[in-house]
């Protein structure tokens, strides 16, 4: 992934109400393996986290200021570092409307992803650990901790430029603390939340439902159509991009690739042609999971009405066939 621009600045500011102040570094980070290892490494942090929103630009206002500084940016009118600066105070000024916002240091990349551009913004922190030195002595080292990113934006620059009716160029995290805490971080993009990830992902699924039982198809080739599709959007997910679905369509069904691509238009379930995609909707309908009073059971979807049960006037699951690890077990308890 080149990176085209990098900077880091920094807001002081504790959840306490107290005015924020700034530390803004005047010139980019220059190109390293240190930095690459950072964007790698933020990246994996930011695809793996399952509550992100998606959403595009607000019209550009004194409110919301960014895109129009980001528009400078892109047409060479403002160079990196003032707007990046600029982005900077805007957040600041944020930050103090909330007494939940704690401060950090700003990371804004540019970076190329084959023939895309985007920009990600992410609000880091660090964490104390040890290392041993190469004198052999433990000692304390202080880290960036990528893994409680939860204060982040990616911006799909080439869409956002080329596409001007795309409702999803925006991703952003919605913080680990509920939706008000990231509000302000939100507001600071200045983005309109578009496609509701779970909802589509839903639909989705319905879709998939209605398109199997139309065709009456097999069940055992219904479970393959099913982990190709769920293998895809997975994949789609980890790799932070949104679900193609006329790509997904010809994963479901090579032989006609755009047979479910069509059904999902001629049948209008409002989907976009690029979607977000919810990973845990998506492992829900390939599983069935239940925990209560010390029992917990799961089990592919598949499996219901095969080696699985449901007796809903006994309210009693049947199971065929158990693993053989729990039939020892019980066997063993009652020698």
């Amino acid at each position: 992934m080149p990176i085209d621009n990098s900077i880091v600045h920094q807001i002081h500011k504790k959840p306490d109400g107290q005015p924020a102040s700034l530390t803004l570094r005047d010139a980019e980070l220059a190109s390293s393996e240190a930095l690459e290892q950072l964007l790698a490494g933020l990246i994996e942090a930011y695809n793996s986290k399952p509550n992100k929103a998606w959403g595009y630009f607000h019209e550009e206002s004194g409110a919301y200021p960014f895109s129009g500084w980001l528009q400078q940016l892109v047409d060479q009118e403002l160079d990196f570092v003032r707007f990046s600066s600029q982005a900077t105070e805007h957040l600041k000024t944020l930050m103090e409307g909330s007494n939940l916002a704690l401060g950090g240091h700003v990371l804004f990349i540019r970076y190329r992803q084959g023939m895309t551009a985007f920009l990600v913004i992410a609000l880091l922190h660090h964490t104390e650990g040890v290392t041993v030195t190469d004198e052999l002595d433990v000692a304390a080292a202080r880290h960036l901790d990528l893994s409680s990113l939860n204060m982040a934006a990616r911006i799909n620059l080439t869409e956002w430029k080329q596409n001007a009716s795309a409702k999803n160029y925006i991703s952003f995290i919605r913080g680990r603390s509920g939706k008000r805490v990231s509000d302000y971080f939100r507001d600071f993009i200045g983005c309109v939340e578009g496609s509701n990830p779970e909802e589509d992902t839903n639909t989705l699924l319905q879709a998939f439902s209605d398109y199997v039982g139309e065709a009456s198809l097999e069940p055992e080739l219904v479970k393959d159509k099913a982990k190709a599709m769920s293998s895809y959007v997975n994949s789609q997910s980890r790799a932070g991009e949104q679900v193609a679905l006329e790509e997904l369509s010809g994963v479901i069904d090579e032989e006609h690739p755009r047979a479910f691509y069509d059904y999902i238009r001629n049948k209008d379930y409002g989907l976009n042609p690029e979607m977000p995609a919810d990973k845990r909707a998506i492992n829900n309908f390939m599983r069935y999971y239940g925990k209560a009073d010390g029992l917990s059971i799961s089990f592919e979807s598949h499996l219901l009405g095969e080696r699985v049960e449901y007796d809903e006037s006994e309210d009693a699951l049947v199971i065929r066939h158990p693993p053989k690890g729990l039939v020892q077990q019980l066997r063993n308890k009652r020698r």
